[in-house]
């Protein structure tokens, strides 16, 4: 426990995507804001935050044993210490936790991150979770959005940070629970993303993450006349992901735009027209396709077709030279048979993406997909998915070696470490330095190897 003289100490465990980073820099920006200390390291934590995913199954086990090992660690370090759970799966399974794990002193929604400050007080105030049992706060609905103003204490590094232009998603795809926990798709507006993003260059960000759970619909729930399921990007019916595009654009300095989690249904020639004329947006664009069989599509419920996904790919790839698209796909899907992944395989050989990730299916417990007859053996998605990501290393390789002597612009991450404008952080390839250059910075590097799905590279003599 804190002394009495002392600020209690904030520490934060923060597991799942980039979606979930945002919101424990949210948490920890407004206990900062509040004259709490912050801590890296939990054992000094007078309260510590685990921010829980609940995507998949794999996931919720690495949420659960978190949460478990963090208390086993507090019994023996520092035994006063509060746990309060936050995220995804405090959102879905915060009841089911409360039984199962009573020495949590306090559970935490989604919404709850705006209030994170005043729940830490609560907390600090009552005694052991084991006396009267962990605080629940978790409200049903989800609702909140941040603005250009709300505390952030970046946990990513100051040149690259993520920029959650919208939160929740209107997709009914069978897989996904997202939607559940997550709610209805509610984007911020234009000028607060633009000051945010001003703000963030100004701190000296070189590179703007892009993020929601579909960037693409980003500012068609504001439009007076309801989009529907697929809506292209059109400007000219209100706020659009071009619209934001074009004024991040404008913003003065050297640094990325990258477009992540991006919808195939969304996708326009205006959209497409916009990325080519852009001097910041990076030639990539992250797009999960998920299948590409009629039959598979429909089960996953995407709104989109196999014509659609095949015509679309050519018109980016035509339209901004240059571009490297990221997606993945899902093996093992019920009712998936040797005809859909063969046709999987094919097109995957023959569309050559630069960057593709391939994930098991997970039968995830409230989801349509998961009542559905046809269920995979885990033998069968296991092979599917090897086989998948053998062929993707081979064409990464082919890929790579075609690379060798092109001069490219990185981001460097490390004095040997950076990334090229075709790599976002944490998911792609990366570009090894033969020699030292300044971290944060961009450089002009040439290729001059490959190492299966690497690059290695040098500076140009000056």
């Amino acid at each position: 426990m804190a002394t009495a003289n002392a600020r209690p100490k904030i520490g934060m465990v923060s597991l799942g995507c980039a979606k979930n980073l945002v919101d424990a820099e949210i948490m920890l920006g407004g206990a900062a804001k509040d004259n709490f200390d912050l801590t890296r390291e939990p054992d000094e934590a007078d309260v510590l935050v685990i921010n829980t995913c609940g995507f998949i199954d794999q996931a919720k086990e690495e949420s659960i044993d978190t949460i478990l090992e963090m208390h086993q660690r507090r019994l023996s370090a520092r035994p006063a210490q509060k746990i309060i759970v936050s995220g995804c799966l405090a959102q879905r399974y915060h009841e089911e936790l409360k039984r199962e794990i009573p020495e949590v002193d306090a559970f935490i929604g989604l919404d709850q991150i705006a209030e994170f400050p005043r729940i830490v007080r609560e907390v600090l105030e009552r005694p052991a979770a084991g006396a009267g049992g962990p605080l629940d706060l978790v409200t049903r609905k989800s609702r909140y959005i941040p603005d250009y103003d709300t505390p952030r204490f970046q946990l990513t590094p100051r040149h690259t940070v993520y920029l959650k232009i919208a939160e929740g998603c209107n997709h009914p795809c069978s897989f996904c629970v997202i939607p559940q926990m997550r709610g209805r798709h509610r984007s911020r507006t234009i000028g607060s993303v633009v000051a945010e993003a001003r703000a963030l260059v100004k701190q000296g960000a070189k590179e703007l993450n892009l993020i929601s759970q579909d960037t693409t619909y980003f500012g068609m729930d504001l439009w007076e006349q309801k989009a529907g399921p697929r809506q292209p990007v059109d400007s000219s019916r209100g706020p659009t992901l071009g619209r934001l595009l074009g004024e991040l654009d404008q913003i003065e300095g050297d640094f990325w735009i990258r477009l992540l989690y991006t919808h195939p249904a969304h996708w326009s020639d205006e959209l497409i027209a916009t990325i080519a004329r852009s001097r910041k947006v990076a030639r990539y664009v992250d797009m999960p396709l998920q299948h590409i069989h009629e039959d598979m599509l429909k089960l996953m419920r995407r709104e989109t077709s196999r014509q659609h996904i095949e015509d679309l790919i050519i018109r980016m790839r035509e339209g901004i030279p240059g571009l490297a698209i990221r997606t993945t796909f899902i093996t093992g899907f019920p009712g998936e048979n040797d005809e859909h992944f063969e046709s999987l395989l094919d097109f995957i050989n023959r569309v050559r993406f630069e960057r593709l990730g391939v994930f098991k299916y997970s039968q995830e417990e409230g989801s349509r997909a998961a009542k559905m007859d046809g269920q995979i053996p885990e033998a069968v998605k296991n092979k599917r998915h090897a086989r998948a990501m053998k062929l993707q290393q081979k064409i990464a390789r082919e890929l790579a070696v075609a690379q060798q002597g092109r001069t490219i612009k990185v981001l460097v991450e490390q004095p040997q470490v950076a990334r090229s404008e075709h790599d976002a952080p944490d998911v792609d390839c990366r570009v090894l330095l033969e020699s030292p250059l300044p971290v944060g910075e961009f450089a002009e590097v040439t290729v001059s190897g490959a190492q299966v799905y690497d690059l290695v590279a040098r500076a140009p003599c000056l």
